[in-house]
């Protein structure tokens, strides 16, 4: 689940700016502002892949495609675009993981007001290819027990429309693929402002494979790929850590 740089802000609410009413979207709730929370489920049953080497999709010389980086078996050593090939010009600025159930607020970060992403570059040194690109996550162990989450995220578009506009994510403890989740996030008009909230059903895991995710704080990884007409224009990483409060 990868968002914009971190900035701690924990609120309970948030309003939803407008969206574009012709976006794909399985629910739809209107928020207090007139906008539109659009509620997202990942695709279910993909078929397999054939296994991809992260070197393979390197070696195309092309675009790469979603069915490319759903035959990954492991989380990438780096990433497969580059901040340039982002020539939509979205821009995450908005990120708040809740408990389903419960309605509990687990995490929030978001991007500060009229932030220059020139100047944010240069904070984080010329060349840093993670800059923005990046998030650490610490929760409880109980995070691990959570059945439905939901990750709203806030998100701008530049000046062109961004049509069949996609989301892979792949979570991965060590060498081992945790789930996989697929998210359609439709057509985005340009120059406008994008609130939609992601439903994660996350898979019961044994107790002895949580155990092991606690004892090794951020070997928990994710890689987060974003397509728009099926071509590569984003890649984010996470990593995760479940000892918080010990």
């Amino acid at each position: 689940m990868s968002g914009p740089k971190p900035r701690t802000e924990i609120s309970a609410n948030v309003n939803g700016p407008d969206t574009d009413p012709g976006s794909a979207g399985s629910a739809r709730d209107r928020k207090p502002a007139g906008g539109v929370l659009k509620r997202l489920k990942s695709r279910r049953n993909q078929p397999d892949r054939r296994p991809v080497t992260e070197e393979e999709l390197r070696a195309l010389g092309r675009d790469i495609t979603p069915d490319e980086v759903l035959g990954l078996r492991v989380v990438t050593r780096d990433y497969l675009c580059k901040p340039e090939d982002n020539i939509y010009n979205i821009d995450f600025t908005r990120f708040k993981i809740r408990d389903l159930e419960t309605g509990t607020v687990l995490f929030e970060i978001a991007k500060p007001p009229n932030c220059d992403p020139e100047e944010d570059d240069d904070e984080n040194g010329e060349g840093d290819s993670s800059a923005g690109r990046f998030v650490r996550y610490q929760f409880t162990p109980a995070f691990l027990r959570l059945r439905t989450i939901g990750a709203t995220v806030e998100f701008t578009v530049g000046d062109r429309p961004v049509n069949s506009f996609r989301m892979i994510e792949r979570h991965y403890f060590r060498e081992r693929l945790l789930k996989n989740f697929d998210f359609d996030f439709g057509f985005c008009i340009p120059n406008s402002r994008n609130t939609c909230e992601h439903i994660y059903e996350f898979p019961q895991l044994p107790e002895d494979l949580i155990r092991q995710m606690v004892e090794h704080p951020y070997e928990t990884r994710s890689d987060s790929f974003y397509f728009v007409d099926n071509k590569l224009i984003m890649h984010n990483k996470a990593d995760y850590a479940y000892n918080g409060g010990q």
